[in-house]
């Protein structure tokens, strides 16, 4: 018997919805919200009834019936740090994604949507591998400073996704292997795979690591603090450099890799710099995470919106195949992610944790 998923992916401008049968996508949608629409709105969970009204209408449109549906999955949002998987929406999961455990995000709205959606239809309503995700080592968390212990915030959805995807072309468990996964989009992250948990990763929001397309990465941290007594900026005006206007946008303008690749290719050598310099960061986040796995690497698996760059997949390829062989998903499939997180549960080939 077949399963149909109503899939949910609220980001801060626009609610990604997707429809499917098992794993083949039915239909999708992505519903863009103006400046003004959510300027409406004083804090994300009071966009909700503005969300949820556009998700149905759009199904009706479809001539969709709501009731064939067998579960509702929501993107996973800022909660308390837990272990990947898949998890029920249940109260107190929906308690900490309305107050914003961790902090205010779109992707907040997934799950409660996903649950209020499930609840009127008799369905279970799931939330699968949210940023939050932490199976960091204890090692892993010291940072020298212990006030400012590691955390784990990455790309945990694609991240997962990708290496179970791997793991099953290769028709081994994922919990068997030692896997380096890149994900290479507007953040970067790079995690070491050791048995089914991501024992450390860089924080891709901001934290460490190579610089992105919008992040600024590990920086100097004297200079930081010296930035930030300055007088000459406010905090969230420093915060803006890491966050938003680092990496690429600060060198060269621009968070889009294909521009980047433009001006390279019109001979713009600040661009090539930057670019030849992000390459060089991210294989030494891949040399960090190999030493982390002791040299015992299955495969190191680059994924994100820039794996579309032959350039950079290049790069990172001739830098760091000696340590293990290399596999290139490019994009990130996060509907089809989510999906697949909901079917593994009701097809009983994993339990859905408990939050």
């Amino acid at each position: 018997m077949s399963i149909k998923s109503l899939i949910i992916n609220p980001g801060s401008t626009s609610t990604k919805i997707g429809v499917f049968e098992d794993e083949k996508l039915l239909f999708e949608e992505t519903l863009r919200h103006s400046t003004e629409e959510i300027g409406r709105y004083a804090t994300i969970v009071d966009q909700k009834e503005f969300r949820k009204e556009i998700i149905m209408n759009l199904l009706k449109e479809k001539n969709f019936d709501i009731k064939s549906l067998n579960m509702v999955v929501g993107r996973g949002g800022m909660l308390k740090p837990i272990p990947g998987g898949t998890y029920e929406v249940t109260d107190e999961l929906l308690h900490d994604l309305e107050i914003g455990k961790q902090g205010q995000h779109a992707s907040n709205l997934g799950g409660i949507l996903a649950r209020e959606i499930g609840d009127e239809i008799g369905v279970p309503s799931y939330i699968v591998d949210p940023v939050v995700v932490d199976e960091l080592s204890d090692v892993a968390r010291f940072s020298g400073v212990p006030e400012l212990p590691r955390t784990s915030v990455f790309h945990a959805l694609n991240q997962k996704a990708v290496a179970k995807r791997y793991a099953k072309e290769n028709s081994k468990a994922y919990d068997s292997l030692r896997l380096i996964v890149v994900h290479m989009g507007g953040g970067v992250s790079v995690g070491a795979h050791l048995n089914g948990q991501v024992v450390d990763v860089f924080n891709a929001l901001d934290g460490d690591g190579a610089f992105s397309p919008e992040r600024a990465g590990a920086v100097p941290s004297g200079a930081l603090i010296r930035m930030c007594f300055s007088g000459k900026y406010t905090e969230a005006e420093v915060y803006k450099k890491f966050v938003g206007g680092g990496g690429f946008n600060a060198y060269v303008g621009t968070n889009d890799m294909r521009d980047v690749e433009k001006m390279v290719d019109e001979g713009n050598e600040k661009a090539r710099a930057a670019r030849d310099a992000f390459i060089y960061q991210v294989t030494k986040d891949i040399g960090s995470m190999a030493c982390v796995l002791k040299g015992k690497v299955d495969a190191i698996i680059v994924t994100g919106g820039i794996a579309y760059d032959k350039v950079v997949v290049a790069g990172l390829k001739e830098a760091c195949e000696w340590i293990a062989p290399f596999t290139v998903y490019p994009g990130e499939d996060e509907l089809l992610a989510l999906a697949q997180g909901g079917l593994r549960v009701l097809n009983g080939e994993e339990k859905a944790e408990v939050y």
